[in-house]
This record gives C-alpha cells, sequence and structure tokens, in this order.
C-alpha cells in the first residue's frame, strides 16, 4: 500500500499491476481489505486500485468531507494523480454511489464500466418505494445506537453482511469496521441513506453489470432486478450462497463474472 494526499486528506491505496484499470471502492466502514480475494486474482492482467476512503480503513481520519459527494470528488482527484482514465469501476454498496456520482458529474467517458456490488438506488424508504430499509425511526435509532454501543451495531451488521458468518470473518471485519469513528461513521452513513439515483439510472450510458447476494436478510435481490430494468443494457448475476459481500463469500464465482465482464468491456 501506498499513501496519496488528496484534497488535504492522507488516503491508503493499493496499486498494483498494469493495463485496463479496475478500481475496487468499498461501503460504509468498511474499506479496501474487503476486496483481498480480488486484488492478488486481478492485479496478474489488470491495473489494481483499491482506496481506503477518507475516514476509513488505514486513511487518515479527516473531521470534514465524509458525503458521498465529497468521496466521489476524493476518487476523481486521486485517480488524476495516478494517471487513471477510464477505469472499470467495482462498487459494493455506497461505491456503487460514488460510481454514479462520477458519471453524473463527468460524463460517461468518465469510465469504461460499472459494477454495481448489492445496492438499492436508495436505502431510504421513500414514499411509494418498497426497496428501502431505513424509515426515519430506523434511521433515529440506528444512528442512536451507533454513537453509543458501535460494537454492537457493528456485529449485528457483519453478521447481516455474511449468508453464513464464520467466526473468523466475522472477528477481522468487526475490527476493520471500528476503525471508523463513530462521528464519521454515523456522517457518510446519513448522507448515503438520504442518496437517491432512482432518477439517475436511466442516464448510465456506460456498460453496466448488477451483482446481488441472494440472501436478501440485508438488501433484496429485488433491487437489482429494478436497477437491470432502469439501466439500458444491464446485466444481473444473483450470487446464490451470498449476501451483501458475494465477492467475499463467493470468490471464484464472482472473480470469473467480472472476469467475463472486463472482457466484454476491453
Amino acid at each position: 500500500m501506498s499513501v496519496h494526499t488528496v484534497n488535504g486528506v492522507a488516503l491508503e491505496v493499493v496499486d498494483e499491476g498494469s493495463g485496463q484499470a479496475l478500481v475496487f471502492v468499498h461501503g460504509v466502514m468498511g474499506s479496501g481489505r474487503f476486496f483481498g480475494r480480488q486484488v492478488e486474482h486481478f492485479a496478474t492482467r489488470h491495473r489494481v486500485i483499491v482506496p481506503d476512503l477518507r475516514g476509513h480503513g488505514d486513511s487518515e481520519k479527516s473531521p470534514g468531507g465524509h458525503t458521498v459527494s465529497a468521496y466521489a470528488e476524493d476518487l476523481h482527484a486521486l485517480l488524476e494523480q495516478l494517471g487513471v482514465q477510464r477505469p472499470i469501476l467495482v462498487g459494493w454498496s455506497m461505491g456503487s454511489m460514488i460510481g454514479y456520482e462520477l458519471l453524473r458529474r463527468n460524463g460517461p467517458d468518465s469510465l469504461a464500466g460499472l459494477v454495481i456490488v448489492d445496492q438499492p438506488p436508495s436505502d431510504f424508504a421513500w414514499p411509494e418505494y418498497e426497496l428501502g430499509f431505513f424509515t426515519p425511526e430506523i434511521l433515529d435509532q440506528t444512528l442512536e445506537q451507533l454513537l453509543t454501543y458501535p460494537r454492537g451495531l457493528v456485529g449485528m451488521l457483519v453478521g447481516l453482511m455474511l449468508h453464513e458468518p464464520d467466526e473468523e470473518a466475522v472477528s477481522w471485519m468487526t475490527e476493520e469496521m471500528l476503525k471508523v469513528p463513530a462521528s464519521i461513521a454515523g456522517c457518510i452513513l446519513l448522507s448515503q441513506t438520504l442518496k437517491d439515483y432512482r432518477p439517475f439510472l436511466p442516464e448510465v450510458a456506460v456498460p453496466t453489470l448488477v451483482a446481488f447476494g441472494a440472501d436478501r436478510k440485508l438488501t433484496s435481490p429485488e433491487a437489482g432486478r429494478y436497477i437491470t430494468e432502469q439501466i439500458k443494457g444491464a446485466r444481473l448475476v444473483l450470487f446464490e450462497r451470498s449476501s451483501h459481500a458475494p465477492f467475499w463469500e463467493e470468490p471464484e464465482e464472482f472473480n470469473r463474472t467480472l472476469e467475463d465482464f472486463v472482457s466484454q468491456v476491453g
């Protein structure tokens, strides 16, 4: 890993291999470590870039800038600094929202392709929208627990993220997510939850792969179907033995699916 100062904040970044760039972007309270089963696999044939977003993982815990939009600005600046043009962005959870932001701000020429991993277009329970989990009451309760008993909340979330939780994975994932100070986690969770990309989906004009876990205990596969219907030419793949993290729970199948997508885009 190397450190890159972006918008005044020091970011830890994995940058390995050469060729078509694949950029893996983690979700709220995650880090690049979650993509450990992809880095070694893809770096033999591609340039693999995996940042820890500001406030996350081993990156600087800056007091401000913890919104989806600000994270997208950081990523754009990082890619410019690294000389990366038109990468394929693999966005897990909130990471896919960062992909939408890059496309919305910089146009379809900014990405060669987009992979949306287990993230509905919005997490908020808007009127007449069935895919949102967070009602105002649930959001309030979640923020309350996050700011008063973060270990309990994170432990619960990790259990929901995995289809078949095992002790070793739950342990390291929990500790990795707890690297994010509760105040930062609360800010970015709120920012993500109130984002609504439904109106933007039909504007996505790059090749798109939609990858969802079939286990609906954290997100519903119906969200994947919804996204696929809204983005022209998008392809949906469901991973039957996964919940929120198919790249971790079914790495061989996920990597094969991503390889096929990259070969088609390239």
